[in-house]
């Protein structure tokens, strides 16, 4: 591809066609044509914008228009959109074998990769159980509590977002995700708000004695991306441990450098049962784990076959993926680069917070929110923004955040573009 393509991942945007430009909406209204609506969300004539290519921070348009990518695909391209060492590492994997066996005969690097991620847990005496999803991995989390507790009942908070398989929608939050799905399910389910205080949290292992399992985001992702209170993490913990209920934090999103930690739970001073990991895992390819204490993760021991398996489980290319972005992480020292660029983008922003319709900015690392004060201001924002080149994404049952989580590798002069464009965007 030609001008304007992502030569080095570290350009900034160029619009040539205003989006969604011509290609986009031919492909857009055959691809409505073929799809059910649930999963195809591009509406042509309105919305649509169809990727081409991408590297590093960069995505192309199939109408040639060049973006910084302010959402690192859902938090997956955290070492960048297709990393060389990457795809290096998928390319020799797929000269040797492309497919296994699952859970039946394993293979080199499914082994790397356990005793990597075994290392790297912040738990102790860690086994993993690999997964195809991170709702997939949450689905193992909520098995493996009831199986070693032997109790049903899960405490989850408001608002969380854990997927949107049958198990992992008991515990999000957002009533439109659950209701059409899970009534069966949500007698099993209780629910406290994100942050509630100790006190409500033992008056509720008390009551209901059928809890053994708490699943909570160290930072809650897709639902508002907001922060607990100092503190609230470890006090949580303690509660679990004197409860004997299994604690499982979902690090889906903010796992592997995010925040500036390998995990944010460790940077808490919290030491879990059970921690679910994915999206940056896989440097682009689907794969997700399970990491949990030894202890624990005996219950799952059988005479018989496996309890939870996918055909696709700990698949060749993606595990070779894995290995090549932890290494990448580590060497390029992305955790760190995470504090120090996420900071340099926080002072960028916080002018913003005079600017009209904005009532609040939070973040740390490279997970950024800008708070608007109604879903339309956002939407109209993230519409607008595209159009200078940014790709965002809004959030929140509320619709009014728009979050930002670039790939680790951006540039400061990439973000403090984007801040410029924030600032130009909305006015005032």
């Amino acid at each position: 591809m030609g001008s304007p393509g992502p030569e080095n991942g570290r350009l900034l945007p160029e619009i040539v066609i205003p989006p969604p430009g011509p290609r986009a909406l031919a492909l857009a209204g055959r691809l409505e044509a073929s799809e059910a609506p649930g999963i195809n969300t591009l509406v042509a004539g309105t919305t649509a914008m169809l990727w081409a290519e991408a590297l590093g921070s960069n995505v192309v348009d199939v109408d040639g228009n060049r973006y910084i990518d302010l959402t690192a695909g859902f938090g997956v391209a955290a070492v960048g959109h297709r990393h060389p060492a990457v795809v290096s590492a998928v390319s020799e994997q797929a000269e040797r074998l492309v497919h296994g066996l699952g859970d039946v005969y394993a293979h080199p690097a499914r082994l790397e990769l356990a005793e990597r991620l075994c290392a790297l847990a912040p738990l102790a005496a860690p086994r993993v159980y690999f997964a195809v999803s991170g709702a997939d991995a949450v689905e193992i989390a909520l098995k493996t509590g009831r199986l070693h507790s032997g109790r049903p009942g899960v405490l989850a908070f408001d608002p969380a977002y854990h997927g949107t398989t049958l198990g992992a929608l008991a515990v999000t939050s957002r009533p439109a995700f659950r209701e059409p799905f899970t009534e069966p399910l949500e007698p099993l389910v209780h629910r406290l708000p994100y942050g509630a205080s100790s006190e409500r949290i033992q008056e509720i292992l008390e009551r209901q004695p059928d809890i053994g399992t708490c699943l909570v985001e160290p930072v809650t992702g897709r639902e508002a991306t907001r922060w607990p209170p100092p503190g609230w993490l470890s006090a949580l913990a303690e509660l679990c441990r004197r409860y004997e209920v299994v604690l499982a934090v979902d690090e889906i999103f903010t796992g592997f450098g995010r925040c500036g930690a390998w995990f944010v739970c460790r940077e808490a001073g919290v030491k879990p049962d059970l921690v679910c990991c994915g999206k940056a895992l896989g440097g682009g390819l689907p794969i997700a784990a399970v990491l949990g204490r030894k202890e624990v993760m005996d219950a799952w021991r059988s005479d018989g076959e496996a309890r939870h398996t996918a055909t696709f489980v700990a698949h060749p290319l993606a595990c070779a993926a894995a290995l090549a972005t932890l290494e990448v992480i580590e060497t390029e020292n992305l955790i760190d680069r995470a504090r120090t660029v996420g900071d340099h983008f926080g002072q960028a922003l916080e002018p913003l917070k005079t600017h009209p319709g904005v009532t609040n900015i939070r973040g740390q690392g490279l997970l950024w929110a800008i708070e608007l004060d109604s879903p339309t201001r956002a939407q109209t924002l993230s519409h607008n923004l595209l159009h200078q080149g940014l790709i965002t994404l809004t959030g929140g049952a509320s619709g009014t955040v728009l979050q930002l989580s670039p790939p680790l590798v951006i540039t400061e002069e990439q973000l403090d573009h984007a801040a410029g464009v924030l600032r130009d965007v909305l006015g005032g």
